[in-house]
């Protein structure tokens, strides 16, 4: 049995972007409400978990940090702060400690706007 166990943060950041519509707004230092989800695929341990949910919030911890209340545009290693970009951001930077991670979700949630990664499963 495989299962996915799933864990919630959010963030408050602001960023610039160079887009083709609404332009001219988006150059412009402007902020939002970011939230973000990450899954862990695998089957249960001894224990009955996939990961003890104390590890996983652990995990997050620091990422959280480097993104909250931050200017997107500086935050080192996030090549663009788009919604595509932040997944990818959040991918590399838990892969390495997560090797279950299935994947990672950004939204904005007074926008209704959203991007899922999928990670091709490893081993």
């Amino acid at each position: 049995m495989q299962y996915e166990l799933t864990q919630r943060f959010y963030f408050e950041a602001a960023h610039t972007l160079e887009r083709t519509v609404d332009a001219e707004p988006s150059r412009r230092i402007h902020g939002h409400t970011y939230h973000c989800e990450v899954a862990l695929r695998g089957a249960p341990d001894e224990r009955g978990m996939v990961m003890d949910l104390g590890h996983l919030r652990r995990a997050l911890e620091p990422l959280r940090d480097a993104l909250d209340h931050r200017l997107l545009d500086e935050v080192p290693g996030l090549e663009r702060p788009t919604l595509e970009g932040l997944c990818a951001y959040v991918a590399q930077r838990l892969a390495p400690r997560l090797p279950q991670l299935a994947w990672v979700r950004v939204w904005r949630e007074a926008l209704g706007d959203g991007c899922t990664l999928t990670l091709a499963p490893r081993g």
